[in-house]
This record gives C-alpha cells, structure tokens and sequence, in this order.
C-alpha cells in the first residue's frame, strides 16, 4: 500500500491532539485527549510527563481507529507543542519531576532582577526576546538556587514537543525556534555562551540538547514507541518547531516574496511578522515580544503577544448576564452573540476608546506592566451596550496595531485565525485600523498542519515551504475584507489617542495597585 498519510501531533497546554491529513494538506482525522497539571507550589505548574507521552501514545492508537489502515497507510509523523517551560530528563531517560510549564511563574523576582541589569540590553539584542519568567533559562536558574539536587540529577532539558519526539525516537534534540530565543542568538541559529553565563547558569550547558531542522533531519520511530503507538518501526519521525511558529506556518506567515501578517484572536492575542532574513528584524525600546527562527533558511517570525483577546468579550457578555440576571431573565453568551455582528456594525464607530488589558495579570504585548487594567475612555450618557461592545473590538484591532508597529511594521495584508476570526464586524475593524485586507484561515488545526508542513518537505513531496504553502494554504485562504475609507480616516486619529491614553498610565495603574494591595486584608 502506498503511504498516503501525514501525522501531526500537537500537544497543547490543554489538549494534545494527533490529526491526520491527506498529502494535499485535507484533514482527515482528529483524536485528543485532555491534559492536566499540578501546583506543587506557590507559582509552580507542573505536568506528568509519562502521562503526557501515554495520553500522546493514545490519540495515535484513537486515530488509528479512526483511519483505516493508517499504520500502513503513514509516510511521516510530525510533532509539535506548547512552547517555554522545562522538562528535565536523567542519564536513564526518566522525567526529573514534572515538567514546568508556560504557566510557571516560580522564577518572576528572579527574572525580574536580571532585566533590571546592564546584562539584560544585550541578551534581548541576541535573542530578539523579552525574557518572561516561563522560559527555561530562568527556570533552570531558580532550580539551580532553590532545588540543586534537580539540576543535579539531569542531564538533559528538553520541551514538551522534544519530550514526545525523545520518547518517539530515543534521541535528545531540540529544534532552533525553541533553542534560539530561549538560549541563543536568531542570527547564528546557536547557543549563545554570554546567555548562559549572565544568568548564572554556565555549568548547566551540559543539560542542553543539539538542534536540528526538521525539514532536513527526521528520526525512526522506535520498536519500543511502535508497540505502544499502533505505527510501524522505522516510520519518518519530524521534529517540528514550537507550536507558535507550526500555528504560524499552518496559517499562511510564509508565502514567498510577500509580505504577510498572521493574527490569531483566541483568549490570547497574537499577532506575527515575517522576516525574512535576520536583517529584516525589527527590535523595540521596550525590549519585548518574541523572536523565533522559522523553519526556512535565515528567517525569523517576530511576535507579540496580548494577554487578552477575546476574554475581553466574554467578560463583557458576561456583565450583561449579570444584569440580566438582576432582573431574573437568563440568558447565555451564545444568545448575546447571536446577531452581535449587526448590532455592532450598526453602533457607533469611537463612541469610546478600550484599552483590552482585562486580564489581572496586566499585558506583555508590546509593552511590559503586571499592572495594566483595563478601561473605557470618554464614555457619555449616549454610549449604549452595542457601543461597548463595538469599543471592545477596536481595542482588539488597536491592541493588533500596537503590536505589529512594536514588530516594525504593518504587513501587506494579515490572515486572521481563532475563534473572533469568524466576525464579520472584528474582520472589518481589524482591516480598517491595520489600513490593509485581512484574510480568515480555513484550517482548524493550524499547529499540527505546520508541523506537518516541514514533514512534507522533509520526504522531498515539495522542493520547499514555499511551494507547500501554496497547496496546503493558499486555497484555504477566505475572501479578503478591505479597509472601509471612512473608518480608516477615523481609526488613525483613535489609535494616535489610544497610544497617549496607553503612554499617560502606567503611574496611574501602579498606584492602583498600590491602594488595593492596601485594601487587602
């Protein structure tokens, strides 16, 4: 039988997903299991990493259910996940403790120390990165400090998607996106040793792995692996980039000689550009946001993250529950969102300015403050809930536009993923306070295709990522939704107002913290 099948594994902090496609890029097939962590201490989170692997191992076993014939039927598997953390690994290949996840904020004062001094400027300059408590670097050097028999026991750090590919294959490795902005410098694609040696942490090089590309070096699938996986000894296994940049990928960042934009509104807010060489990265005064080797020679993608995205539209959905509620009616935020398009298309455009920093650990894109809120700006007796509403969504398109400027510039034109990209009123905002098209991507489980992707060109299907992106993403690309003219002209005068209100805060906010930290019993 002639393999005709493409694997991808996307372990996600909520969900690890296998998901098979068609070698013209169709899905075929989804199978998931639900994860879960432990907060072994303050600001410590921690998953099982056996059990990460055995949950993995099953969705393989659930989609080969699904699939006929699929073990016979597969030419590659590829795997991707959840990006930062630190998942240590012993001589034997036994997990260390947990592995630490994204969410761990253990290292914070730390981390926070570090930015502070001189040594910081130039990390960021190597990297391209804001360093944020999550990251191994600054994980490693709290074990180092806080538990030395840890760091002592392990021999080799690795992340959740090399975790999975360690215990597909048998090999330690780690691919540049992870390595370079954690450890590195984007412009060698290496370690970088002044990282290590500014944080404290220059003897724990041993710990970290050899990098390799994906798209030119793919591991066997182990006997071992193959027993518990339902797929065959030997199969082409491919070490992705981080879900991220898979995500990117997956969602048309990369189309040869354009320049293109990808923003995924989900609870969070991301927002990426392409830079094709590393002369083409743009850095920031504020020193944040992320640079990450992309799996295409020399290229980088620049990201910045909101804290909140659509979380501020459910927080605002569940305010008029609320009220309703009050008053004894009950209703869901399904049924305030049905026809919410209309009715915010019909409200008033700047009938007040939101900043979206709704979520209480404050914003980390494009600036850094623990501290920030969210607030309305010049609300009046006539601004009514639709208004709020539609207030809401231009902050989301004036959050995307901070970002892309903090990253250098607006691209020609933006693909918008997550749940919000299916509004037709936040894809109108968004194009019009971008001043470009923006685009919805057809494709539910971008990450997983991504990774998928750099299989493909691994096994010689398309000379490059170029040509795959063409067929895996260019036909699942929607009907592009242009700026209006008007709301153009008026967005550019509210993003400048926007940015004075955003600038003029930060006092303001830290106060406010201040007095509530006092209320606080």
């Amino acid at each position: 039988m002639t393999p005709d099948i493409l694997i991808g594994i996307d372990a996600g902090t909520s969900v690890i997903k296998s998901v098979a496609f068609t070698l013209a890029g169709e899905q075929v097939a989804m199978a998931s299991r639900p994860n879960s962590y432990a907060t072994p201490g303050p600001g410590q989170v921690e998953q099982d990493m056996l059990r990460t692997w055995a949950d993995a191992a099953a969705t393989l076993r659930d989609l080969g259910d699904m699939v006929p014939d699929l073990a016979a039927r597969t030419a590659a598997l590829a795997v991707t996940g959840q990006g930062d953390g630190t998942w240590l690994v012993d001589a034997e290949g036994e997990p260390v403790g947990g592995g630490l996840l994204w969410l761990d904020s253990r290292a914070a004062s730390l981390v926070a120390g570090y930015m502070a001094t001189d040594a910081y400027a130039r990390h960021y300059a190597l990297t391209g990165s804001g360093l944020n408590a999550c990251m191994a670097s600054g994980q490693i050097a709290w074990m180092k400090r806080h538990q030395p028999e840890r760091i002592a026991r392990a021999t080799t750090t690795l992340h959740c998607k090399d975790w999975l590919y360690f215990k597909l294959t048998g090999e330690r490795v780690t691919d540049p996106s992870e390595a370079n902005f954690t450890f590195g410098n984007y412009r060698t694609r290496d370690y970088e040793p002044f990282i290590l040696e500014a944080m404290g942490i220059a003897d724990c090089r041993r710990l970290l792995p050899p990098i390799v590309e994906g798209t030119r070096t793919a591991g066997r699938l182990s006997p071992a692996a193959a027993s518990v996986t339902g797929l065959p000894s030997g199969l082409p296994i491919v070490l992705g980039y981080l879900d991220t940049v898979c995500t990117a990928l997956g969602s048309g960042l990369y189309e040869r000689d354009d320049d293109v934009g990808v923003s995924i509104f989900g609870s969070t807010g991301m927002h990426m550009r392409f830079a094709a060489t590393p002369d083409d990265v743009r850095l920031n005064a504020d020193r944040t946001g992320y640079t990450k080797c992309f799996p295409v020679p020399g290229a980088s993608a620049q990201m910045q993250s909101n804290m909140a995205a659509t979380l501020n539209i459910d927080w605002l959905l569940d305010v008029a529950r609320e009220a309703a509620a009050m008053a004894g009616a009950e209703v869901t935020r399904g049924e305030l969102l049905a026809g919410m398009d209309g009715r915010v298309l019909a409200a008033t455009p700047g009938a007040a300015v939101y900043h979206p920093y709704i979520f209480e650990a404050g914003e980390r894109g494009p600036f850094l403050d623990p501290n920030a809120r969210a607030q309305f700006t010049g609300l009046s007796t006539r601004t009514g809930f639709a208004d709020l509403m539609r207030a809401v969504y231009e902050g989301l398109a004036f959050a995307a536009r901070d970002c892309y400027l903090a990253a250098g510039s607006i691209p020609r034109e933006v693909r918008l993923g997550g749940g919000a990209a299916r509004s037709a009123a936040i894809r109108l905002i968004l194009a019009s306070a971008l001043g470009v098209p923006v685009r919805t991507v057809k494709r539910e489980e971008a990450g997983a295709a991504g990774a998928v992707m750099m299989a493909a060109v691994n096994l010689g299907l398309y000379p490059d990522l170029a040509a795959c992106a063409e067929a895996w993403v260019t036909p699942r690309l929607g009907e592009a939704t242009a700026p209006d003219p008007g709301l153009l002209r008026l967005y550019d005068g509210l993003f400048s107002v926007y940015r004075t209100v955003r600038e003029a805060m930060p006092p303001a906010w830290a106060a406010l913290n201040s007095v509530r930290q006092e209320r606080t019993p």
